[in-house]
């Protein structure tokens, strides 16, 4: 019986073993999507317990407790660090086959030294060990950063943000490089017009700009893009139901900037034809500025409205949705590439229904300016699991190419998720190495090393420009 969590945990064969071991886990970190708060980054947050560091909006973990019956006090709640921290240990024991069960074990083995599995009888003991350890000067959200072998961390930030955080950080020249990302999703949402003018006026002040019409109100934008920019930021990022490509005259978009500036919300279709025009904009900022644009699709979000107005978004009620994919997808590149005005793109499938469909669309606008101009990006949030990281990973082979593949991000608000970059290498070593022993894939082992340490490493670094 093989040892859990052993060295050749998940590596099923002697060509992943050789993959993982000679090739995979030599490779420094980009995480080119992550959810840090920069303000941990640039103040060095020591965490004074493993539940702040574990714990501290951490949804999937969140999901878990609750399906197994703890109260919400020791989730978000206003129970002690110790309480919580029992409470998951508790729970842990019956995630097994959730990817959370790996997680939490390949995160105590790695940064911590521990090799107990948790639970409620070793919670206490695991508790203490984890917060000494917490308390010295490498286990700051930095000092982990730098043991995990993280070289660039690209951070998700609002266009009014003033990014004082990542000025500090580089004015520290602390060696990882953390870059922020431009989500200007708030800057889309005109639903709600009250909320809609409370961003705006928070867009105002950063940009020093008074917003009265959308050619203003484009022109702010620009200029955060390009504050972003001098900040060395190389990606966009929209997360989205589904992509937006309503056809719209600019006119029209106007009239209705103007409709909703003045407290007037917007019908449903207005609502769709001025989100469809503002992805046109941000495509063209993006591909003035060779950034590369991410697009997270088909997130159901908020499905619980008691919940979501007690603790408000991101807390644990989102879901697969089934939105249209294909259509508004093709509709929306293929302006931008008429118009030779595509950016490098990234798509993100949450619902593995439609795996071979955004596989096969990335085919549609590779144009050969830039090898794997289009991705279809890594397994996200409920399919960062093995399952789904093969499944991703075979519908990208099946109908594209594997080899030029951007590989793994945390997609994490933690500094100890690190290991899911192990656990994604482990994977993609596994999966290879299978096809070479069952005679599907040549015994050429420098090539295939080279295949994955572009796909855990050069392929991002040469892609994003870092």
């Amino acid at each position: 019986m093989k040892k859990f969590l052993g060295k050749n945990f998940i590596l099923q064969t002697k060509t992943a073993r050789q993959l993982y071991h000679d090739h995979a886990s030599k490779m420094p970190i980009i995480d080119y999507h992550c959810h840090l708060p920069p303000e941990d980054i640039a103040t060095n947050r020591q965490f004074k317990t493993i539940t702040e560091a574990w714990l501290e909006g951490d949804h999937y973990k969140w999901r878990a407790m609750r399906t197994n019956g703890v109260d919400e006090k020791y989730c978000t709640g206003d129970a002690d660090d110790y309480e919580k921290f029992v409470k998951w240990a508790e729970t842990v024991p019956y995630t097994m086959r959730n990817p959370l069960y790996h997680w939490t074990h390949m995160e105590l083995k790695d940064p911590f030294g521990i090799n107990s599995l948790l639970n409620k009888k070793s919670a206490r003991k695991i508790y203490d060990e984890c917060n000494k350890k917490l308390a010295k000067k490498r286990f700051s959200s930095r000092g982990l950063m730098e043991h995990f072998k993280v070289e660039v961390a690209c951070t998700t930030d609002d266009p009014a943000d003033s990014l004082e955080h990542h000025q500090k950080i580089a004015k520290d020249k602390f060696k990882i490089k953390v870059l922020p990302t431009f989500r200007p999703d708030k800057s889309m949402a005109i639903e709600n017009a009250e909320n809609f003018n409370n961003y705006l006026s928070r867009l105002e002040a950063a940009s020093d700009i008074s917003i009265g019409n959308f050619d203003e109100y484009l022109t702010a934008l620009q200029q955060r893009h390009d504050f972003f920019n001098s900040m060395g930021c190389k990606l966009s990022d929209h997360g989205l139901e589904m992509m937006y490509a309503e056809d719209y005259k600019d006119d029209e978009i106007k009239k209705i900037f103007e409709k909703v500036r003045g407290k007037k919300n917007a019908t449903s279709q207005e609502v769709l034809k001025f989100k469809s025009a503002m992805l046109v904009h941000f495509g063209h900022m993006d591909h003035a500025r060779s950034w590369t644009q991410q697009f997270h699709l088909g997130a159901l979000r908020n499905n619980s409205s008691r919940m979501v107005e007690l603790l408000g978004p991101d807390t644990g009620f989102d879901s697969i949705g089934d939105f249209e994919m294909a259509r508004p997808i093709s509709k929306f590149l293929d302006r931008l590439d008429t118009e030779d005005r595509l950016p490098k793109t990234i798509l993100y499938n949450l619902n593995p229904v439609d795996n071979d469909l955004f596989a096969t669309m990335i085919g549609n606008f590779n144009d050969g300016s830039v090898a794997g101009k289009i991705q279809f990006g890594s397994g996200w949030w409920f399919n960062d699991q093995k399952e789904g990281m093969e499944k991703q990973m075979n519908a990208l082979s099946n109908m594209g190419l594997l080899s030029r593949f951007v590989g793994m991000l945390t997609d994490s608000r933690s500094f100890l998720s690190y290991p899911r970059h192990d656990y994604f290498r482990r994977i993609l070593c596994n999966l290879i190495g299978n096809d070479v022993e069952e005679g599907l894939l040549p015994a050429e082992t420098d090539w295939l090393g080279k295949m994955v340490e572009d796909i855990c490493y050069n392929n991002a670094k040469k892609f994003f420009g870092f």
